[in-house]
């Protein structure tokens, strides 16, 4: 089992084309965790952000009616991928791990893999 920060260093060294990361409770917006981005890039605002995208999933299922679990959401930009991997199991509720991956240099596929690894040796 891994902590939050060494969770967070092990996804920056691990997933290829890694920019930022970070731990989000969506219920209150605030990261518990970041890592990475930079003066053109923050990290807690885009964390606190797409808590957003996660709550209005979350409304528009109930609306729907939909009993299942969001795994993932991915939202593709023009040179970036930003994945949002909700951690499920273990009696934890609202956190959701945040990736910023550049494009070029990231492999979807593994990086999707790899963070699912990740969530599951969080501990919290």
């Amino acid at each position: 089992m891994a902590n939050v920060e060494t969770s967070l260093k092990e996804t920056m060294a691990s997933i290829e084309g890694s920019v930022a990361a970070a731990l989000v409770d969506y219920t209150s917006g605030m990261a518990l965790g970041t890592i990475g981005g930079g003066k053109d890039f923050d990290v807690n605002v885009a964390a606190a952000g797409n808590t957003d995208v996660i709550r209005a999933k979350a409304r528009t299922m109930e609306m729907l009616g939909l009993k299942d679990d969001i795994e993932d959401v991915l939202i593709t930009l023009g040179g970036q991928y930003h994945l949002i991997r909700l951690i499920k199991g273990r009696g934890i509720n609202g956190l959701f791990l945040y990736l910023v991956l550049d494009k070029r240099n990231a492999n979807l596929a593994m990086a999707r893999h790899q963070l699912k690894r990740i969530e599951a040796e969080l501990e919290l």
